[in-house]
């Protein structure tokens, strides 16, 4: 009886950035002086690596 889960299809979703299947991804809409939910953009989604690096990017704590 063939199972109603394929193994062959990876689990997880892609990094927008890196384009790592990972388990799970991050999108950072609202912050202080940070909203991305008032203007229309293509959402992305960041692993958690890139996610802190685009942070601290964001923060002005690295450079781009």
């Amino acid at each position: 009886m063939p199972e109603a889960h394929d193994s062959a299809v990876p689990a997880g979703q892609r990094c927008d950035f890196c384009g790592a299947l990972v388990p799970t991804v991050r999108r950072v809409a609202l912050d202080q002086d940070y909203d991305r939910l008032q203007k229309p953009h293509r959402e992305l989604y960041a692993c958690a690596p890139c996610s802190e690096r685009k942070e601290r990017t964001r923060l002005g704590l690295e450079s781009r």
